[in-house]
């Protein structure tokens, strides 16, 4: 498919300028070793492009973590010159980045329909907003909660069976455009829900005694962006002052120590924190709809990818949250839940000692609101396919993260406050 865009966009230069080819895109793995390391990756980021998976900023690279990064094909060498030269061991992740995205397409589901099973594009999952809710309308229903920048609706589906003073879950998924299996995961959660109420037991209480809102995807801009144009791109598509770098870090824009630690104030960064706290738009509809029902909301969960992790605040801070030991046992049980299915393993614990500092994050943000229990997922995989996870494993995926959010959404429901 990928191939095919880029054939299309041939057909015309400006479309084809603005569709970059992946085709000989390397994506590596270091692990420096030293100060004097890093300072070597700091000076290939200050030399060329360098987009960093993980962590997702030059700032956050410290000795001994890993670091996975991509760089354009005519760098490759240079790159590679480079590493060998310091010293720095790495690895070749991603041999060929336009073949890997090619290959994310590996679903046997040959529908131009909705699908569970594969991606879908940003129209078919807004169509299909309106569908489930059409048709499960004592379980699903749909509103608007604002528009994004672009002027897209930002759908939100409630679900739960209709009820009064029910308390709630808030989950959203697609904060940054690239990470495409987290968007698949609201879609499958939405489908488990009303497929298995009334035969799964532990969907069924949760659902008649609790209500789920579920933003399908928060970044829709971004997301159509990733369809069309780029499928790297990872913020929103708002214009910034006085900068022809478009877009802000959504996940870098939200009022949980703005701006400080791991977020930059440049706007051409991926982890650019915007001009002000909630300055775009999508974030502003999200926190706005979280204020306003914070007296029903009692847990937050925001679904991420890669690196197999559930987080819990802070991470824009190293202090503990005042129930980390609750929280953690909680993470722990979830986890082990999670891997009782593929045996899929991960790390858990607070965001910025588990992976790396982040200012702005939605889950601290939530936390800080009163929110006592706020998770972040990082999903599948630990780097082999990064954010192009084949088709093929939305499934497992989504099974297994299905049975920490179910862990997670019963223990809320037996500790209300």
């Amino acid at each position: 498919m990928w191939a095919l865009l880029v054939l299309i966009g041939a057909a015309s230069v400006s479309a084809h300028l603005q569709n970059p080819s992946f085709d000989g895109q390397k994506v590596f793995r270091v692990l420096p070793q030293n100060d004097e390391q890093v300072e070597t990756l700091n000076f290939l980021a200050s030399i060329m492009e360098v987009d960093f998976w993980q962590p997702d900023s030059v700032t956050l690279v410290r000795p001994k973590t890993q670091v996975d990064f991509r760089v354009e094909a005519e760098k490759t060498f240079e790159v590679e010159d480079l590493l060998k030269e310091s010293g720095i061991e790495y690895e070749v992740l991603i041999d060929n980045l336009q073949a890997a995205m090619d290959a994310q397409f590996d679903s046997k589901v040959r529908t131009a329909s909705h699908s569970y099973e594969k991606y879908n594009d940003w129209d078919t999952i807004a169509a299909w907003t309106a569908d489930i809710a059409a048709q499960n309308p004592d379980l699903v229903s749909r509103s608007v909660i604002g528009k994004t920048y672009e002027g897209r609706p930002i759908y939100l589906l409630k679900v739960g069976k209709r009820g009064s003073n029910k308390k709630a879950i808030f989950m959203d998924c697609g904060f940054h455009a690239r990470e495409w299996i987290s968007h698949a995961f609201c879609q499958w959660f939405v489908k488990e829900a009303v497929e298995t109420y009334g035969k799964d037991t532990a969907i069924t209480t949760l659902l008649n005694k609790l209500d789920f809102y579920v933003l399908p995807v928060v970044n829709i801009d971004g997301y159509v962006y990733t369809w069309t144009n780029d499928r790297m791109w990872r913020k929103t598509r708002s214009k910034n002052a006085g900068s022809i770098c478009l877009g802000t870090d959504p996940n870098r824009n939200l009022n949980a120590g703005w701006c400080t630690l791991g977020a930059s104030n440049s706007p051409c960064a991926s982890t650019y924190c915007g001009s002000a706290p909630e300055s775009e738009k999508e974030t502003k509809a999200l926190a706005d709809f979280i204020r306003e029902h914070l007296s029903t909301i009692k847990a937050y969960l925001t679904i991420h990818s890669y690196s197999q992790l559930l987080l819990f605040p802070y991470s824009y801070t190293y202090n503990l949250p005042s129930n980390y030991e609750e929280l953690n046992s909680i993470a722990k049980a979830a986890s082990k839940e999670l891997a009782s299915l593929h045996n899929t393993k991960y790390t858990y614990g607070p965001g910025a000692t588990t992976i790396y500092p982040a200012a702005g994050g939605s889950d601290d943000w939530a936390y800080d609101q009163g929110i006592k229990y706020s998770f972040t997922f990082e999903l599948r995989d630990t780097g082999r396919y990064g954010f192009l996870l084949p088709e093929s494993q939305i499934k497992p995926t989504c099974e297994e993260t299905l049975l920490a959010i179910k862990y997670i959404a019963n223990y809320v429901l037996e500790h209300l406050y």
